[in-house]
């Protein structure tokens, strides 16, 4: 789950929790209190209206108590009346079934004073004694809704709107803090991976770096180290190409001299001239490779793109791979050459299958084949060179395209490699916006190349 929706979710859960525990103290705080207040207001009501009923019994007689009565019944809010004899029959009122009230005649009976029931929810009784002027005893109960208390967010059409409001505000800032807490995370994330596909001059935007807090902490320690980087590769790049410029010259003048000693040295020393003309060649083509990585790594992109006959590169390629392959008891053999084309730069692309193939044929078994085909797949060229020469330990695929790599020293230089081919072939494909990567596959290495196609 991503950090945003998880500070989100977060956030929104706290913020419920503080309206739950508001609507817990509500309900706890101001209900049981006005339940209170309800028993006691009812209580007295009960007073007054028995006491009003035994004066009017006395002074206007029956049909005076029992226009009380009806005027009491026809108050706002509407309520019943009746009035229940000893024998629990209803002297006045529009009911017989007195089993809800029963209770309460009961205590009120007891007690002979008024008494209240509220055990119904929505309903609130009330029961005290009548006496009548001729001995009979009666009771007046008195039933009539009883009004909620006033629910904060619930029990009404407001109180829901409030809750609507409360909830879509907290939503609306919970987002707010969430994405202020996350978004120099996101920015830091986009910088790491721009520093880490080569952009060096990649650095997190000003609007983190000026926060006070421990993100813009880690942002300026992200950009201190990103410039430290940047100089030590910088510096790596420019070493490469100036060594490799200085020993172009006294290279030359070997090689020069070397022509004159030979011409010069009696067949003794032949052999041992040959051996510095072979070292002093292997020695020129590695500065000429480190010159072609350091020009790859400085430029960085193809600007000056065209159209290229893939397949038709491809085919030239493997034909100059077989026939040098051919001299060391190899062969190179083409598989499906799908047509295809794409844009970019003919150089750097030779250059990067080239070094592939060259490495294929370098390290695959004697009378074994190096095969090379080109497919076209979802928009994509799709290069494929793979040989038979025992592939390279799991461990190892991920540095084959390291500058100097060498899975093996003595292989290495039993075949005369300089660990830069692969290095060369990934900064060119990369300079295509490509992707290139080995796999183990069948007793060998497999190689693929992924191009966008035209």
């Amino acid at each position: 789950m991503k950090l945003f929706l998880k500070i989100f979710l977060w956030f929104l859960v706290a913020v419920a929790l503080m309206i739950g525990t508001v609507i817990f103290v509500t309900r706890t705080f101001q209900t049981e209190p006005l339940v209170n207040r309800w028993e006691r207001s009812t209580r007295n009501q009960m007073i007054v209206y028995a006491g009003t009923a035994n004066q009017i019994v006395t002074a206007e007689g029956e049909a005076g108590l029992r226009t009380f009565l009806a005027r009491l019944r026809d108050l706002e809010p509407p309520r019943k009346v009746e009035l229940v004899a000893n024998d629990d029959s209803v002297w006045f009122g529009d009911s017989v079934d007195i089993d809800e009230s029963r209770e309460v005649i009961a205590k009120t009976r007891t007690s002979g004073v008024a008494e209240t029931d509220f055990a119904i929810e929505e309903r609130s009784i009330g029961a005290a004694p009548v006496n009548f002027p001729d001995g009979r005893k009666f009771v007046l109960v008195l039933q009539w809704e009883r009004g909620a208390a006033q629910g904060l967010f619930f029990g009404s059409w407001l109180a829901n709107l409030r809750l609507l409001g409360v909830s879509l505000i907290a939503i609306v800032l919970c987002y707010i803090l969430a994405l202020y807490l996350t978004s120099p995370i996101r920015k830091l994330r986009n910088a790491t991976k721009r520093l880490a596909s080569g952009d060096l001059q990649a650095r997190v935007e000003t609007s983190v770096t000026k926060r006070r807090d421990e993100l813009a902490d880690l942002a300026r320690d992200f950009d201190e180290m990103a410039e430290r980087i940047e100089g030590l590769i910088t510096s790596q790049q420019r070493l490469n190409r100036d060594i490799s410029h200085e020993l172009r010259s006294p290279l030359a003048r070997l090689n020069v001299a070397l022509e004159l000693a030979k011409a010069k040295s009696g067949a003794e020393s032949q052999s041992l001239l040959n051996r510095i003309e072979s070292e002093s060649t292997r020695l020129n083509d590695m500065i000429g490779r480190l010159l072609q990585l350091s020009q790859l790594e400085s430029t960085g992109e193809v600007t000056d793109k065209r159209r290229i006959d893939l397949a038709e590169l491809v085919k030239d390629v493997a034909a100059d791979a077989d026939f040098e392959a051919k001299g060391v008891d190899k062969v190179v053999q083409t598989g499906d050459i799908d047509k295809c084309s794409v844009n970019g730069s003919e150089e750097l692309l030779r250059s990067a299958i080239e070094n592939v193939l060259r490495n294929a044929v370098r390290y695959t078994a004697e009378r074994t084949a190096v095969e090379v085909s080109l497919t076209r797949q979802n928009g994509h060229a799709i290069v494929t060179v793979a040989d038979h020469g025992g592939g390279v330990p799991e461990g190892e695929l991920k540095n084959l395209f390291r500058p100097f790599y060498r899975v093996g020293e003595d292989r290495t230089r039993s075949t005369g490699g300089t660990g830069l081919g692969l290095a060369i072939a990934e900064r060119a494909v990369k300079a295509h916006k490509g992707k290139i990567s080995a796999v183990n596959h069948n007793g060998g290495l497999k190689v693929e190349i992924k191009l966008d196609a035209a």
